[in-house]
């Protein structure tokens, strides 16, 4: 749990408190299990609650106080509260209890999910982030994000999936440069698609 600025699609530089939950049900986040990854380009560490701000919270409300206090430290009474819930999957452990207590705190509630879990309502901002090999259920949303290129997975595959905006961001990696220039010119012959790029990482930040 950290705050930072969101790095990448819509909500680029907006201030944000990042929670990442351990676990996800497409990979074990395993170094040698990452053959059998669905994503196997994954670039995050989510396994364990030893990261900044790790820990285990017994109740919803527990994980929203620790969520408000982290932002008044980073932001103090300011308004705008906006927090991200990510992972691994956050939606193995979003639930309406804890989307009730975030909400009680003030906060915009956002997620970045793999799309193989409904969202249960009252999320103010859904991103899917489709994998290969995966079944998707939540095809409706605010935000398409698809990693770039995916040879299973073209854009034109989410043509009518039900999202406001669809965003292209680069496979990180070595050929980052190339991803890059292909989403780029992908994006000038489709303009549905808009060009997301990782900020954080061209910056610095977490």
């Amino acid at each position: 749990m950290f705050a930072t600025l969101q790095g990448e699609g819509a909500h680029t530089g907006r201030a944000s408190i990042f929670c990442r939950f351990t676990g996800c049900n497409l990979w074990s986040g395993r170094e040698q299990d990452r053959h059998k990854a669905a994503c196997t380009f994954c670039d995050t560490d989510f396994l364990g609650t030893d990261g900044p701000g790790g820990a285990r919270f017994e109740t919803p409300e527990a994980l929203a106080d620790a969520l408000a206090l982290r932002w008044y430290e980073a932001a103090g009474e300011s308004e705008g509260r906006y927090v991200v819930f990510t992972g691994g999957e956050p939606l193995l452990q979003v639930d309406p209890p804890l989307i009730a207590a975030v909400h009680a705190r003030g906060f915009e509630i956002a997620i970045e999910s793999n799309g193989t879990l409904e969202a249960p309502e009252g999320i103010d901002w859904i991103c899917v982030s489709p994998k290969p090999s995966s079944r998707i259920v939540q095809r409706s949303g605010h935000e398409l994000k698809l990693v770039f290129p995916q040879e299973s997975l073209p854009p034109s595959t989410f043509d009518s999936w039900d999202f406001s905006q669809f965003w292209l961001q680069p496979m990180d990696g070595p050929d980052r440069a190339a991803n890059t220039a292909a989403a780029v010119a992908y994006c000038q012959k489709n303009p549905r698609w808009r060009l997301s790029l990782q900020t954080h990482k061209l910056i610095g930040i977490p």
